[in-house]
């Protein structure tokens, strides 16, 4: 990705019309008949029977800028961001890592999507990209002092480079800070 000093807000806030959506097992559903155009454009949820469906990450983002009112069941019982993050860790107990993850790559103006599976997290477009190219970035995110194993890493660097990808690894240290480091060629030989 390329090296930004300045951090950015997600363009054109205020053009984003607030939106409500139900909570579900595997996020959040909002129904069409908002007006979803803008959301739809930057690269947030897909389209599912009439509904767009958000993933975790995606509604906790949109819910922190104040964009998405969540509820659920069927007397529409407000869902805040603890709450909502708390489902997200019922589905992946590194929730918290990636959502400090996918923030801080919306925050830099980059789109982004979920991984093709394969242990990738994220496919990351270039600003002003989505819908246009194909996602150039590939991202794993690790955590400082959880380990992976060299094998493990050689096997996401191969399957990023099947597919004509840039790999990056998001570094989150204890203190949520983030560091992207891309990996290009891993070789290893015997002595």
């Amino acid at each position: 990705m390329k090296e930004d000093k300045q951090q950015l807000d997600e363009p054109r806030n205020a053009e984003v019309r607030k939106v409500r959506g139900s909570l579900s097992e595997k996020g959040v559903m909002v129904p069409t008949t908002q007006s979803l155009e803008s959301l739809i454009s930057r690269g947030y949820g897909v389209l599912e029977d009439e509904e767009l469906s958000l993933n975790f990450y995606e509604a906790l983002f949109l819910q922190s800028k104040g964009i998405l009112d969540v509820f659920k069941g069927r007397v529409k019982k407000p869902v805040d961001f603890r709450e909502l993050l708390h489902q997200c860790e019922i589905v992946d107990k590194n929730a918290w890592t990636r959502f400090l993850v996918y923030r801080d790559l919306r925050s830099r103006g980059y789109v982004v999507r979920d991984g093709f599976g394969l242990g990738i997290d994220f496919r990351v477009y270039e600003r002003g990209e989505y819908g246009k190219a194909t996602a150039p970035y590939l991202v794993l995110v690790l955590q400082e002092g959880k380990p992976i194993s060299v094998k493990e890493l050689a096997r996401v660097l191969k399957s990023a480079q099947g597919l004509k990808k840039m790999l990056a690894l998001a570094v989150v240290n204890r203190r949520g800070e983030i560091v992207y480091y891309t990996l290009s060629r891993l070789t290893m030989k015997e002595f």
